[in-house]
């Protein structure tokens, strides 16, 4: 991890959110997610929320964001809807039919690049697109299926397995996309993070020089910071836990580690290499034996941070193995 000074949000001009599992889980918010988004942008770093989930409206998400206390406007919104739109509309002709597997996100963002969603195969659409719906139906899957047998280009919103809600993990988009995957043999092109396009989608809307992209996820969030050669800020308030974070393979580890968005206006403790192992707050991390010895006091999350070096350091270009880690991890009441 490179060594930060001050406040973490201070070195950014824009914090590109994820939204389940960072700033709200279902209908209610994080807890410190609308403190420490709205004390952001009051001091004048730009917010933008970036999500896979294709299914709502960028207004709609805007306006579930005010309700919960983040003042937000539709152009504060990036979603995968809106990055597989401009996907398709840079592959296919102006004014083609494009099939949606999918909700009302997904159709406003094609209407927006002029393209003709349409909900059946026999309109022989250019493209087929996929994003998660509560009111996803076997018909329309099954429409998807002949629309790509015919042809179609094939385009998953996102590939998230999961996503994270109120009441736990639920099946993500990635998992419902393997219907037509299998039933097809054909791999849909995916639009959303860890991706290119949603990256590009977010960099275009919110023009930012020194964005910190924030999320919960490895698979998705950091491994598409990374991909993007851009920071990235990992909050333990979703789907990665401590397992999770030290076990990562170099493509999925953060460069900030938070609780929660809090962590964005406190002190950045440096994490420090010393002959004794390594250092951070009144945490000390050391590779013994083919495993990590963790030991101190204080906040949790510096001794995760302490930790993540030592292990990192120790398992190189690969991940490391949960038994050389699990032992540590009750030092920090993890």
């Amino acid at each position: 991890m490179p060594e930060t000074t001050g406040v973490l949000v201070d070195a950014y001009d824009t914090l590109l959110l994820d939204l389940d599992g960072v700033v709200y889980l279902g209908k209610h918010a994080v807890p410190c997610a609308p403190e420490a988004l709205v004390k952001a942008r009051d001091l004048g770093v730009r917010l933008a929320f970036v999500t896979n989930n294709a299914s709502r409206t960028p207004g709609a998400i805007a306006q579930h964001l005010s309700h919960l206390g983040i003042p937000a406007a539709p152009e504060d919104v990036v979603t995968s809807a809106q990055a597989a739109a401009r996907l398709i509309a840079e592959h296919v002709p102006a004014g083609s039919a494009v099939l949606v597997v999918g909700g009302m996100g997904l159709r406003m963002a094609l209407r927006e690049h002029g393209l003709r969603p349409v909900t059946t195969a026999l309109d022989a659409p250019a493209a087929v697109v996929q994003g998660i719906a509560d009111n996803l139906s076997y018909g329309l899957l099954c429409e998807g299926a002949l629309a790509v047998r015919q042809g179609a280009w094939f385009v998953a919103a996102n590939g998230d397995t999961t996503m994270p809600t109120g009441r736990g993990e639920q099946p993500g988009n990635g998992s419902m996309s393997r219907v037509i995957a299998t039933a097809t043999g054909v791999e849909p092109v995916v639009a959303g993070k860890p991706e290119p396009p949603l990256h590009r989608e977010s960099m275009i809307r919110t023009r930012a020089e020194r964005p910190l992209i924030v999320g919960d996820r490895l698979d998705t969030d950091i491994e598409g910071a990374t991909r993007a050669g851009v920071d990235s800020l990992l909050v333990l308030t979703g789907v990665a836990g401590p397992l999770d974070v030290l076990t990562a393979a170099p493509h999925h580890r953060p460069t900030h580690i938070a609780a929660d968005l809090s962590g964005l206006h406190a002190p950045v403790v440096p994490v420090r290499r010393g002959s004794g192992g390594w250092t951070c707050g009144g945490w000390t991390a050391v590779w013994q034996d083919g495993k990590l010895a963790l030991t101190g006091e204080g906040d949790p999350v510096e001794g995760l941070r302490a930790g993540c070096a030592a292990t990192w350091e120790a398992a190189g270009d690969g991940p490391a193995d949960e038994d050389a880690v699990k032992a540590a991890l009750a030092g920090l009441g993890r």
